[in-house]
């Protein structure tokens, strides 16, 4: 099997962009276990109140996402096509938007940080450590924008290694600067909770930076914000028939998944605290997998620009083979990390009490994650078809998983964990859908344009 896949091109075209896109989750990963690994020391309400707190920049992360992913099926097509031009005006494009973003969530986490801790709880002492974070954090939610835009446009056009490094130097910055600050090394203060968000805003300051110097430095994909104000309406069209169902995909899905966390925030803080730890194992658990839909989607899309349809629908099954491989080792590294977080986590005999089984749960959770992440943002995103997974998400999210989760917690007032497991079946009521749009082929599309000027 091994000697099957080695030799076959697809195959080893995947695990070239693969190898260095893991990695890079990997380390975005290590941030955050990184995070609850230092406030173990410091205390359960502040790993609750970041915990909190940051679902913020899940939230963000599923906007620039969704622009990210206009950005790369369009790039990634065009560069099949080897049409650099479009590629440099579509990156001005998803800017615009990602900047207008940043800004707005940067002065609602500058201004009103309380208001925006009260949404996921009541608890006053959360609050109080959520909204210092937020007020420090804010300056990272403006670099965010910029780079993650630029990285994505480099990853479209097979520069994965360039993406790689940049991020790798700010999430290894990050940890360092964690620790420098969570426990005041070297001189510096001891902040506690809001030394996270400083150090992250350091971090990201210095990514930005190094992003410019990249840019000067290459020869094709460059980062000009004069590209903000250059227009060219059909480019610009396409994007928004990309991105929006795309944008409107993963922020439903973002915000819903961040009202799991209202959900379990009114459940108590032993709930928080346990899902804190949670989400750092499925993070590591999914490493593989989301990798895999980032490094199909650019593939695939890098074929159907060549308009070799037929390659990608037997690329796309390939795909998929590896992702059931994936999610099932994703599985089995919760397993086992199981008895180590239930071994050094820090918390009451309740919180360990939810950990244990919350992480039982997710051991076979992540498949489902798995397949539906390589097929919607991957798979189907390549070919331009967002707007399947934009109302997929939405019936499932937000007809079912939500509303499921409120009446189980707060009207008929389950047990928490009963609570947890329904919400946990999000990813499987989708399949019979999503997996019925990859059998059909409706996903194949050529979305590139002739003399783009």
């Amino acid at each position: 099997m091994i000697r099957k896949w080695k030799n076959d091109e697809f195959f080893s075209q995947i695990f070239k962009l693969l190898l260095p896109i893991v990695l890079q989750n990997l380390l975005s990963a290590a941030v955050s276990s990184a995070d609850v690994v230092m406030l173990n020391y410091v205390g359960q309400s502040s790993i609750s109140a970041v915990s909190l707190a940051s679902q913020y920049a899940s939230v963000l992360f599923m906007v620039y996402y969704g622009l990210g992913t206009g950005a790369t099926i369009l790039c990634a097509q065009y560069f099949g096509k080897k049409d650099m031009r479009a590629i440099e005006i579509v990156e001005g494009i998803a800017l615009r938007f990602s900047m207008l973003i940043s800004v707005a969530f940067a002065a609602f986490a500058l201004l009103a940080p309380e208001l925006m801790m009260k949404l996921f709880t009541n608890d006053p002492e959360l609050v109080t450590i959520g909204s210092s974070y937020l007020r420090l954090v804010s300056v990272s939610y403006l670099c965010w924008g910029i780079t993650e835009v630029y990285l994505a446009v480099l990853r479209s056009v097979g520069r994965v290694v360039i993406s790689t490094a940049l991020n790798t130097l700010a999430f290894t910055l990050n940890i360092l600067l964690n620790a420098v600050f969570i426990f005041g090394l070297f001189g510096a203060p001891k902040m506690g909770a809001p030394g996270v968000a400083l150090a992250t805003s350091i971090s990201r300051v210095i990514e930005l930076a190094c992003c410019f110097a990249v840019s000067a430095l290459s020869k094709d994909v460059k980062l000009r914000l004069s590209m903000l104000f250059y227009r060219n309406k059909v480019l610009f069209t396409d994007f928004l028939k990309l991105s929006l169902p795309a944008l409107g995909n993963d922020v439903a899905w973002g915000v819903a998944f961040s009202m799991y966390s209202v959900i379990i925030g009114h459940l108590g803080s032993d709930a928080v605290a346990a899902n804190s730890f949670v989400v750092v194992a499925r993070n590591f658990g999914t490493v593989l997998a989301f990798g895999l839909a980032s490094a199909g989607g650019i593939l695939l899309g890098n074929i159907m620009g060549e308009n070799r349809l037929e390659d990608a629908r037997k690329g796309a099954r390939k795909l998929l083979r590896l992702t059931v491989v994936s999610g099932a080792i994703g599985g089995l590294i919760i397993l086992a990390a199981t008895p180590l977080i239930l071994k050094y986590a820090a918390l009451t005999e309740t919180a360990m009490h939810y950990l244990k089984y919350m992480l039982l749960i997710n051991t076979y959770y992540v498949m489902g994650a798995a397949v539906n992440t390589t097929l919607i943002a991957g798979v189907f995103r390549a070919g331009g078809d967002t707007r399947f997974g934009f109302i997929c998400d939405v019936i499932d999210m937000w007809v079912y998983a939500v509303p499921l989760g409120f009446l189980t917690a707060f009207v008929l007032r389950l047990p928490v964990m009963w609570v947890y497991f329904l919400l946990c079946t999000d990813e499987f009521v989708k399949w019979p859908w999503v997996i019925g749009r990859y059998r059909s082929g409706k996903w194949l599309h050529n979305i590139t344009r002739d003399n783009i000027e």
